[in-house]
């Protein structure tokens, strides 16, 4: 017999029972799938309750349903063809359904689903809800509050990223990154981003970078995927610590269609890893044709400021005043001839005036002197006392009178007195 895996076998050379293959007479796959498809195909046609998670009914052959279970993280992958998928265009994602059908394998797979025919609503999504009001409760304790966001730093030099390992979402983030800001560096805290794990996971890491006084701003990064995947993104202790972060926190969980209460509560929200990574810093080519945009403008307003200045200083070197600094003096100059010859003007005029006063006065104190008496001919007369005689009774005869003429004195003594109708001689 050949060895296992070498040429083919018919299939009476197969062993008929999963009892009695061996390594060296295995079953094909394909037989193995075919049999799961046999077995399968026996099972009865069930009704199933949970929650759509998933739906995608854009083609009209054929939908698509991830169903949940309302208590458990289980879920079932739901089809269906033209009959269901008429039916099914009504309902949302979080819709509570009840769907009649038929368990199925694939077989290019070996992948149970579930083939519906008949989907009816139950209600509301339970979990939809409970995110909901869960999103008015803490909306109402100011969480989402806009005044509480706090803004991302424009140069970030070191970038924490919380994600899955070996996450493409890791990737994603550090790889536009480094073609836009090749400086920055990275602090990577891996966690669950889905299951039970996911919200502590999620907590821990935010806190140890929120700790950590090198991270500038933090990313909680992580790719698409359904309702219940990002379900742990909701989580109220997630929340809370988003919001109580103080270092910059972007919430970058799913695509851009999804949304988790994380988003509300985070400094700004991503619609991808990606997005996250070019908000988060700036382009460095951006960041120098500002820079040389900016050097430009510099250069141009000194040159301006410049060139003002140096036609300013031109203007005053070719003004009159310095080319021609004596047409400064000239205004005052004539100013001060103007007045020179006024004053002179002025001055020759009050001379005038006082010289004729005084001549005037001259000539009447001349008229009025006892010198221009004595002018005339007439003499005055002293007693020896020095007092004018002016009444010959004053005089005894003998006294000594001096007389004053025009020219000299003359000393006698009185030898007659009498009224000036006698003649008198005088010794």
């Amino acid at each position: 017999m050949s060895p296992a895996g070498e040429g083919s076998k018919s299939p009476d050379q197969l062993p008929r029972l999963a009892r009695d293959t061996t390594a060296e007479n295995p079953w094909p796959v394909n037989i193995l799938s075919q049999k799961f498809h046999d077995s399968v195909a026996r099972w009865p046609e069930a009704w199933v309750e949970g929650q759509i998670v998933e739906i995608n009914m854009r083609r009209p052959t054929s939908g698509y349903i991830t169903l949940r279970d309302n208590f458990e993280e289980i879920s079932l992958p739901v089809m269906g063809f033209r009959a269901f998928v008429s039916k099914a265009r009504e309902f949302h994602q979080g819709d509570r359904v009840v769907i009649h059908g038929k368990p199925d394998i694939w077989m290019k797979a070996t992948r149970l689903s579930f083939v519906a025919d008949d989907i009816r609503r139950v209600g509301t999504g339970d979990l939809k809800v409970q995110i909901d009001e869960l999103r008015k409760k803490l909306k109402g304790e100011g969480l989402f509050d806009a005044e509480n966001k706090v803004p991302l730093p424009e140069f970030p030099s070191c970038i924490g990223l919380i994600c899955a390992p070996q996450a493409r979402a890791e990737g994603d983030v550090i790889t536009n990154v480094n073609l836009r800001w090749p400086i920055a560096q990275f602090k990577i805290v891996h966690a669950h981003v889905q299951g039970a794990q996911c919200p502590s996971d999620v907590i821990n890491a935010i806190q140890r970078l929120d700790q950590d006084p090198q991270v500038d701003v933090i990313i909680v990064a992580r790719g698409g995927g359904s309702f219940e995947d990002l379900i742990g993104f909701s989580d109220e202790g997630v929340v809370r610590a988003a919001a109580a972060c103080q270092t910059p926190l972007i919430s970058a969980v799913g695509h851009e269609d999804d949304w988790t209460l994380i988003d509300l509560a985070a400094d700004m929200r991503a619609s991808t890893p990606t997005d996250a990574a070019k908000r988060v810093v700036p382009d460095v080519r951006e960041q120098w044709q500002l820079i040389e945009s900016a050097r430009m403008q510099m250069h141009m307003r000194v040159s301006a400021r410049v060139d003002n200045e140096i036609r300013l200083i031109d203007g005053y070197a070719n003004r009159p005043s310095l080319t021609h600094p004596l047409t400064m003096l000239e205004p005052h100059q004539r100013f001060l001839d103007d007045a020179k010859q006024r004053m002179e003007r002025g001055l020759t005029r009050i001379v005038d005036d006082a010289s004729l006063t005084v001549e005037k006065l001259h000539a009447s104190l001349t008229a009025l002197s006892p010198q221009s008496t004595l002018n005339r001919g007439y003499a005055v007369v002293q007693g020896d006392d020095g007092r004018v005689v002016d009444d010959a009774r004053d005089v005894r005869v003998g006294d000594e009178l001096t007389l004053t003429l025009k020219h000299g004195v003359v000393v006698s003594h009185a030898t007659a007195v009498g009224d000036q109708r006698q003649q008198g001689k005088a010794k």
